[in-house]
Formats: structure tokens, sequence, C-alpha cells
């Protein structure tokens, strides 16, 4: 008995037993259910994030680098876990959370008027690279050293700049709530599902920079906020 890659005559037939499916058993159906919510999940994950950049009409204390560097890490999370062949299941999010890193970028440069030049070459650059990336025509070696490397160097800006500011500014904390959650589900369904061990460093490495913006917000906003009551 088969749905959408989920095995269930196991845990069915232990269920008609009267047992308790094995755990054997059990961790590869709780791991291929939570990848799939986690899927479903992904579709919301930064509308908090975009909600609070219009509502204030603000970005201030975002880094534009790092949310740039977001869109490419997704781009590339996603061409390598479809290179990799993976089910759907163990990366299905990375494609609604490019769609919404892509809108949130373009918030961001609409809220920063003007854009410099710099930025428009930039966005250009990705648009000429991404299908190439996309389409898994690069470099095996490339590919392995470049998931990893976004994976961290997509979050720093973002670190620095709140550290340095000792402020997080419009950061959303739901967002990157979810953002640190989904990251701790991924690494247990790519060992529930045998990912390559590159996929599994990646999304470790989520867990540590997305655990450490979400330290940075219950750290600075509470200051942030007093200031500002102090200054009114």
């Amino acid at each position: 008995m088969d749905y959408l890659g989920i095995d269930l005559s196991c845990a069915i037939g232990s269920l008609r037993n009267g047992e308790f499916p094995e755990k054997d058993c059990l961790l590869p159906l709780i791991s291929k259910l939570l990848g799939y919510f986690l899927v479903a999940a992904s579709i919301t994950v930064k509308l908090p994030q975009i909600m609070k950049i219009v509502q204030h009409k603000s970005v201030r204390g975002l880094s534009v680098v790092a949310f740039e560097l977001e869109v490419v890490g997704y781009t590339i999370s996603l061409a390598y876990c479809l290179h990799k062949g993976l089910p759907f299941s163990a990366f299905g999010e990375m494609a609604f959370l490019l769609i919404q890193a892509l809108i949130l970028v373009a918030c961001i440069y609409y809220f920063s008027q003007p854009v410099s030049m710099t930025t428009w070459v930039r966005a250009l650059l990705y648009c000429s690279v991404a299908p190439t990336v996309l389409a898994g025509q690069i470099n095996p070696t490339l590919f392995d050293a470049l998931y990893h490397a976004i994976f961290l160097f997509a979050r720093l800006p973002q670190i620095w700049k709140n550290f340095k500011n000792k402020s997080t500014g419009e950061l959303s904390f739901l967002t990157f709530f979810m953002n640190f959650a989904g990251s701790i589900v991924r690494v247990f369904t790519s060992i529930q599902e045998n990912a390559p061990l590159s996929i599994l460093t990646g999304f470790a490495l989520g867990v540590f920079t997305n655990g450490t913006i979400l330290s940075q917000i219950f750290l600075y906003q509470k200051p942030a906020a007093a200031k500002e009551k102090k200054a009114n």
C-alpha cells in the first residue's frame, strides 16, 4: 500500500495485529509525513517577513546581500536535490521558498529606492546564471562546494549586521522560527531518506545559522524597543 511514496503496509499490518509498529517501520513513515508537511507549510514561511516589510514600508536592519544570497541558496539547493534524484518529499519546499524569496527581494528593492546600479547588475547576473544551475549543467565538484558554502554565507551578512547594529530591525521572528524548525526537521528526514552527507551537512548549517539569527532577535529586539519608547 503506497501513497505518494509513503509505504503504509508495514504500519497498517502491525496495527491490524494489535501491535505497535516497529521502530524500523515507524521512523521512515514519520519522516515521509514530516517531509510532506514541511512542503505544505513552506508555502507560508516567508509571508510574515513580506507582510512586515509591506506594513511598515521599511527594510530597516535588513541586509540586502543576505536576502539576495538566500535566493541563490534556494536555487542551488533545489538544483542540487534534483540533480541527486531525491524524492520530492525530501526537498519540495525549496521550490516554494525560492518563489517567496524572489518576491521578498523584490519588496526589499522596492522599499530601498533608489536601487544602485551594482544591485541591478547582481540581479541580472542571477537571471542569466540561474537557468544553467537549475538544469544541472555545472561541474559536480563545484556544485558540492557551492551547496555547502551558500548555506553558511547566505546568513553571515545578516548576522553581522544584527551584531553591528545591536538590533534586528524589521526581521520577522515567525519567519526565522519556521526556518529554524524546518532545518531541524530536514536533518531528521535526510537521515531517514539516506540523503548524501553533503545535503545533511547543508541542513545542519541551516540549523546553526537560523538559530543564530533567532537568538539575535531575542537578544536585540527588547533593547531596541526600549530605546524607541524612550525617544518618543
